[in-house]
């Protein structure tokens, strides 16, 4: 029933509704024995909307989507090795709003703003501010893009590009089109997984209509997180003529057991979404405690090459800083 009630409001209202409590979100879920075991962060504040904890197991401490989004003290623990900056983004931007670290293709980190504040994110401590485009900045971004003629696809990221309204969205998207050099832009997105109602109707008429190849490439990382409701709003972004693509990340006592790993692959395809990059977790400071060996996640791939068809085993990389790729993690190394 509560699903029902959030899912007929629209994704704005959602999205101003999302949980900021840790009171509030342990109540709905009967845990709140829990207190004991978490903080409340005055920096990353806990964030995550109704939608996405209607998905939860009430009274499980150990649902996979709870961990993804409660404060732990875990986090507090400095860990040598776990840096602000593990991507080391901030050398990266030649232009306010653009990060250009892989040859033919930019970032643009067209907003601060997320759904749902992930207690993993590589990103949590990275300086928003000093970072958004300004309006002032837009000129100079296509003027870049430009003289770069190697570019010929943009990223929109951030934050979560979908966060903001489809006005906006949609001038970037007018912007980009106008390129003659680019030929595909992708979105790097949760809400579909945390507000499905984010893919309103709108928004899948412009992305089909661009000039453009359009790439959505969720953030999925438990085949909880695509119930009946989600998966349909999956299948018509993909029937909307836009190639959906998964990127997950390794998380220690969430996915990461074969188990957990074939059913979120299956689930993904089932929703019409091919699995594409299983990240090993990046160094960033406060998530030390969802990170595993790489020997673990090596194992752990070799026993789904195993059991799954290739389609649907995601490639396993790691994200170095300074690096012009996805490093691939050599699953040869350690056998």
């Amino acid at each position: 029933m509560i699903n029902h009630l959030i899912t007929q409001k629209n994704w704005q209202t959602q999205l101003s509704e999302a949980i900021s409590s840790v009171d509030e979100l342990l109540g709905l879920l009967d845990l709140e024995a829990l207190k004991t075991q978490i903080y409340t962060p005055t920096h990353f504040k806990l964030r995550v909307p109704r939608a996405f904890v209607a998905k939860m197991a009430v009274g499980d401490a150990n649902d996979p989507l709870l961990k993804q989004v409660l404060p732990d003290q875990q986090e507090q623990i400095a860990v040598t090795g776990y840096i602000a900056d593990p991507l080391a983004e901030n050398q990266q931007n030649p232009i306010k709003g653009l990060l250009h670290k892989y040859q033919s293709r930019v970032l643009l980190t067209v907003t601060g703003a997320c759904a749902i504040h992930c207690r993993y994110c590589f990103r949590q401590h990275f300086d928003y501010n000093a970072n958004l485009p300004t309006a002032a900045a837009h000129s100079a971004i296509t003027t870049y893009i430009t003289e770069h003629s190697e570019i010929n696809e943009v990223i929109l990221s951030g934050g979560d590009p979908l966060s903001v309204s489809n006005r906006r969205l949609f001038a970037w998207l007018d912007r980009l089109e106008a390129l003659p050099q680019l030929t595909t832009i992708r979105l790097h997105t949760r809400l579909p997984l945390v507000i499905p109602e984010r893919l309103d109707g709108e928004l899948l008429e412009r992305l089909n209509q661009s000039r453009c190849r359009i790439v959505m490439v969720i953030h999925c990382n438990h085949a909880n997180e695509i119930d009946t409701h989600t998966a349909q709003y999956l299948q018509r972004t993909r029937a909307a003529g836009v190639t959906l693509l998964n990127q997950a990340v390794l998380l220690a006592g969430i996915n990461d057991t074969l188990e957990a790993q074939t059913a979120l692959s299956q689930r993904l395809f089932d929703a019409g979404v091919l699995p594409y990059y299983l990240h090993v977790l990046d160094k960033v400071a406060g998530a030390a405690h969802f990170d595993h060996e790489e020997r673990f996640a090596i194992d752990l791939y070799w026993s789904l090459l195993a059991l799954l068809p290739g389609y649907l085993v995601p490639k396993l990389v790691r994200e170095l800083p300074n690096k012009p790729f996805k490093v691939p993690i050599d699953i040869y190394s350690k056998r």
